[in-house]
C-alpha cells in the first residue's frame, strides 16, 4: 500500500523505522507538526519524525493545521492507501479523515477502551495497572473510539517509569503496526468494535496534577512519581521552592513521620505519606541539577521537623 505516516515524536519513530523496513509498503510522505524551539537559544528545530524521514529522503508535510487546503490539496495529490498515525498531537477533520481509501489507522500505547486520551501510559502507571499495551484502531470523530485490528499486551514493572514503559511499548507497538497494515492490505484483517464496558479516560497530565501529596499512602506517592516520569516530573515544595522527585523508593515499616516530614540519616532522606514512609533517592532543587537526595539534604542542613510540601512562611 501507499502509506503517509502521521508521527511527531521520539516514540513514533520505531513506527516509521518499521514501516519503512517493511518491504510491502511504500512510506510516500510523513505529516509531522510544525518545527518548534528548544534549547537554550530557543532556534527552531524539526520533529523527530521529520528527521528520521528526511534522512530516509521521504517528503515531509508541516501544517500548523491539518485543515490548512494546501495541506489538504497535498494529501489528495499523494492519494494514500492508508495513513498509520502514531502521536501525531493534532486532531484531524473530517475532509483528511475521507482521503485514504482504507482511513486513518491510529497506534495507541492501551488496551483500548481503557485510557483512551494524550497520557494513557502515565495514567496506567499511576492506576497502579499490572497490565497495558498497545492497539491500533481506525481513527473516527469521537475520542479514541474506533474500531480495534489488533492488540499487543505488556507487563508493567514494578520499578517502571512511564518513560521506561513507553519507550517498550514504541518498539512492541512498532511491530504491531506494521503487521496491521500487512492484514489491511491483504484483506486478512477486520476492525472489531470496542467494547462498550472498561472505557477509562486518561487526559493531558498537568502541572499542577504531578504534585505529590504527602499525606496519601506511600504506593500512591511511588505511582505518581513514576508515572510523572520523565514528564511533566512529579515535584513538592521545600522552604517554598520546588523540589522535583525523580525516584524513590517505598520503606514498607518505617511510619515514624508524620505525612511530609524528613528525616536525614548518614545517607538517606525520608519522607513521612499517610501510610508509611518513602525514601528520597534522586532530586533536582530548582536551578539545579539532578543529584543525589542524600547530598542535596546535605546541602541544604534540614533541621529537625522540616517538612516537605508546606508553602512559604509555614
Amino acid at each position: 500500500m501507499k502509506l503517509v505516516f502521521a508521527g511527531t515524536p521520539e516514540v513514533a519513530v520505531p513506527a516509521l523505522d518499521a514501516l519503512l523496513a517493511s518491504g510491502r509498503h511504500e512510506v510516500a510522505a510523513v505529516v509531522t507538526r510544525p518545527d518548534a524551539q528548544a534549547g537554550r537559544g530557543r532556534r527552531l528545530v524539526a520533529s523527530p519524525v521529520a528527521q528520521r524521514a528526511e534522512e530516509a529522503g521521504i517528503e515531509v508535510l508541516k501544517p500548523a493545521r491539518p485543515r490548512e487546503p494546501e495541506f489538504l490539496a497535498r494529501l489528495g495529490e499523494i492519494a494514500p492507501d492508508c495513513c498509520p498515525v502514531v502521536a501525531y498531537g493534532a486532531l484531524l477533520p473530517r475532509a483528511a479523515l475521507d482521503i485514504p481509501a482504507r482511513g486513518w489507522v491510529n497506534l495507541h500505547f492501551s488496551l483500548l477502551p481503557a485510557w483512551r486520551g494524550a497520557a494513557p501510559v502515565q495514567h496506567a502507571v499511576m492506576a497502579g495497572d499490572e497490565i497495558t499495551g498497545a492497539s491500533t484502531f481506525l481513527i473516527e470523530e469521537g475520542l479514541d473510539s474506533g474500531p480495534v485490528y489488533g492488540t499487543v499486551t505488556e507487563e508493567i514493572r514494578p520499578t517502571d517509569t512511564s518513560g521506561d514503559l513507553l519507550t517498550r511499548l514504541a518498539f512492541a507497538g512498532a511491530g504491531l503496526l506494521a503487521a496491521t497494515m500487512d492484514g489491511i492490505e491483504d484483506g486478512t484483517l477486520k476492525a472489531v468494535p470496542q467494547p462498550q464496558d472498561g472505557i477509562t479516560l486518561a487526559p493531558k497530565i498537568s502541572v499542577e496534577d504531578a504534585q505529590v501529596d504527602w499525606t496519601a499512602p506511600a504506593m500512591r506517592v511511588d505511582r505518581v512519581v513514576r508515572g510523572c516520569t520523565p514528564a511533566p516530573g512529579a515535584w513538592t515544595t521545600f522552604r517554598g521552592e520546588r523540589l522535583k522527585l525523580i525516584q524513590v523508593r517505598t520503606t514498607p515499616g518505617r511510619d515514624d513521620l508524620a505525612p511530609g516530614e524528613l528525616a536525614v540519616g548518614k545517607n538517606s532522606v525520608h519522607v513521612g505519606t499517610g501510610s508509611y514512609a518513602v525514601e528520597l533517592l534522586w532530586v533536582q532543587a530548582q536551578g539545579k541539577k539532578p543529584m543525589r537526595a542524600a547530598d542535596w539534604a546535605r546541602g541544604v542542613r534540614i533541621a529537625d521537623g522540616e517538612r516537605a510540601g508546606e508553602p512559604a512562611g509555614e
